[in-house]
């Protein structure tokens, strides 16, 4: 005998006869089903726990730090920030100060200088003031002395030539007595 394999063909619409329906809604496999998901449950568990989880919370932890870090490390240059501007304010203030200290020198210097030109500008003055009055003066008193030597002359000349006899003595006397009156 000869054995000759048998192939069926199924042809659309026919079903294995002893199929019903899905196989994952059989009721009769649900105890099996549910062995495997808990088994697969737990396999992934493990793997989450022993391997993903670790990660995951070594990076968390990787990252917490830097950020802890670069927090503190703020903080740090905050303050230094905060010392460089109040160093650059008394500086600041220093620097004014110091200005200030200086203007009023120089202002002082100045003024002393001002008030030392002023004083020797006075002293010309007055020296110059005194040499022109004693100058003003002794001109005044040469020409008092030519008005009164040219009114003695003009006076005995003057009665001569209204014809009187003219003493020379008693119209210098009398020119003497006016001039001494207007004075």
């Amino acid at each position: 005998m000869a054995t000759e394999p048998t192939t069926a063909v199924l042809t659309p619409g026919d079903a294995p006869a002893d199929a019903t329906g899905m196989p994952q809604l059989n009721v009769e496999s649900f105890p099996n089903q549910i062995f495997w998901l808990v088994l697969a449950l737990i396999a992934i568990y493990f793997v989450l726990s022993r391997v993903a989880l670790p990660r995951i919370a070594s990076v968390l932890a990787e990252r917490q730090g830097t950020i802890t870090n670069d927090i503190a490390a703020a903080e740090e240059l905050k303050q230094k920030a905060a010392e460089a501007e109040k160093a650059y304010e008394k500086a600041l203030a220093d620097a004014r100060a110091e200005a200030n200290r200086i203007a009023e020198e120089n202002k002082a210097e100045m003024q002393a200088e001002i008030d030392a030109a002023n004083a020797r500008a006075e002293a010309e003055i007055a020296e110059k003031m005194e040499a022109s009055e004693a100058r003003i003066a002794e001109i005044r008193d040469g020409a008092m002395q030519s008005v009164e030597t040219v009114a003695k002359e003009t006076a005995y000349a003057v009665v001569e030539s209204l014809g009187f006899d003219a003493d020379q003595g008693q119209t210098d006397a009398a020119v003497e007595k006016q001039m001494k009156g207007a004075a």
